[in-house]
């Protein structure tokens, strides 16, 4: 049941994560705001296979570095010297990653018992 809710909320991410690359520079557009959308899909596709698979001891190990790399470009795009992201969508964004991240590691822990 833990995994159709981390489904759902990365699927929510994504479309609030999308409605909020649409506002970077065009100079981004292709490199950081690409990155950035990659990074999310791969997530939503760990997940996927996470959940499909039987042994998923390693691809939990892989959404957790990929949620990792994706909180540090969101990070990046919200740093003070870029400001391609501004503050209030930084810390929505970085709440519904917080919420992934929880529940991410409730399954770890569901799946060590």
């Amino acid at each position: 049941m833990e995994e159709f809710k981390i489904l759902q909320k990365t699927y929510d991410m994504i479309l609030y994560g999308t409605q909020c690359l649409k506002q970077f520079p065009k100079s981004e557009k292709y490199a950081l705001a690409s990155d950035i959308k990659h990074s999310m899909y791969s997530l939503l596709r760990l997940i996927i296979t996470a959940n499909k698979r039987y042994h998923k001891k390693t691809t939990l190990q892989e959404i957790d570095v990929e949620l990792d790399t994706l909180r540090t470009f969101i990070r990046l795009a919200a740093d003070t010297k870029l400001q391609y992201l501004p503050l209030r969508k930084y810390e929505n964004w970085s709440k519904l990653l917080n919420e992934i991240g929880k529940m991410h590691g409730g399954w770890i822990k569901a799946m060590n018992r």
